[in-house]
């Protein structure tokens, strides 16, 4: 991680004339938003992997806080002279901000944490399959996407992929599924992050990324502060371990900074509902690291889930299938 954070440093320390130029081939092409929209999901599984069990150490929105301030704390010094030289573009387009603030940082995170401690794994991977049918929708409503045969019969393959691996094809646990409070907290997340993505297409062009990051971040930031404070009185004590501080780097750096970075780039290119297909291979991803990180076993019911989430994606992002 440190190694990351360090070329990070480097690469927004470098002149704006020095920094490397992205080849002609790569700019603004589709290919490029589906690497970035891939990354970025490669990015998140490892938060799930790594991250695991944190939320029994360290209350929902405290750990949001400490997500944001590290991930705040990261970007700031370069974003900084780049906020204040854009102050009068930021100025104009403050509530577009402000509305990417609350949703994406201040909101979508907390539900997720909340969720975590008030229901089980199982029901969060289910639920979270419902975001890109949101965002499908909302495409449509708000973009005018429109939502072909291709992408439906993707969006059902992914699922049943993923209900594959989760239940390890034993769908007979589905049966057994207890509604928990928690999973509304985490269906509102997944519409939350639809939301989110339509309103980052809007993203006003004019506005350097890092600014809008920047920006962003903060502003999510500080009703976070108060929001843990207020939750100390209801949680018992708790301290921050090694472990857990190397969780939070990860989750602040990676699966906030750099991940949010990616997925900007992606919806700027290939859209909201292209970026949102290719966040299903997420478990597929869980269950790789799971594999070889944590030892898990793999089963027929990886293989089979994995091929139905990938074909799934494919068929539902191929450009050729979906004119």
């Amino acid at each position: 991680m440190l190694s990351v954070v360090s070329l990070f440093y480097w690469y927004m320390s470098l002149p704006r004339q020095a920094k490397p130029i992205t080849p002609s081939f790569m700019k603004q092409t589709k290919s490029l938003g589906y690497a970035c929209a891939l990354f970025a999901t490669l990015i998140w599984s490892g938060n799930f992997v790594i991250a695991r069990g944190l939320g029994d150490i360290i209350p929902p929105i405290s750990l949001a806080a400490l997500r944001w301030s590290t991930a705040t704390f990261v970007i700031l010094p370069f974003a900084a002279p780049i906020i204040w030289r854009e102050r009068a573009i930021l100025r104009r387009h403050l509530p577009h901000l402000i509305i990417s603030a609350l949703i994406g940082i201040t909101v979508f995170n907390s539900f997720i944490y909340i969720a975590a401690h008030t229901t089980d794994a199982l029901n969060m991977t289910l639920i979270a399959t419902t975001t890109p049918a949101f965002v499908v929708v909302l495409a449509r409503i708000f973009l005018g996407e429109p939502i072909t045969r291709n992408r439906m019969i993707g969006l059902i393959s992914a699922v049943v992929g993923i209900i594959t691996l989760v239940t390890r094809g034993d769908y007979t646990v589905l049966r057994d599924l207890a509604f928990r409070v928690g999973d509304i907290w985490m269906l509102a997340a997944g519409f939350l992050w639809a939301v989110y993505s339509i309103h980052l297409k809007k993203k006003p062009q004019e506005i350097n990324q890092y600014a809008y990051l920047g920006t962003t971040f903060f502003i999510g930031l500080l009703p976070l502060i108060p929001a843990a404070l207020l939750e100390q009185a209801y949680y018992p004590a708790w301290s921050l371990t090694p472990t857990a501080i190397g969780a939070v780097l990860y989750i602040g750096v990676g699966a906030s900074l750099i991940s949010y970075i990616l997925w900007t780039k992606a919806v700027t290119i290939v859209g909201p509902t292209t970026s949102s297909f290719i966040y299903y291979s997420l478990p597929a991803f869980c269950g790789i690291e799971a594999y070889f990180i944590l030892g898990e076993t793999a089963t027929w019911a990886h293989a089979i889930g994995f091929v139905f989430i990938f074909g799934g994606i494919l068929v539902a992002t191929h450009p050729k299938l979906n004119r």
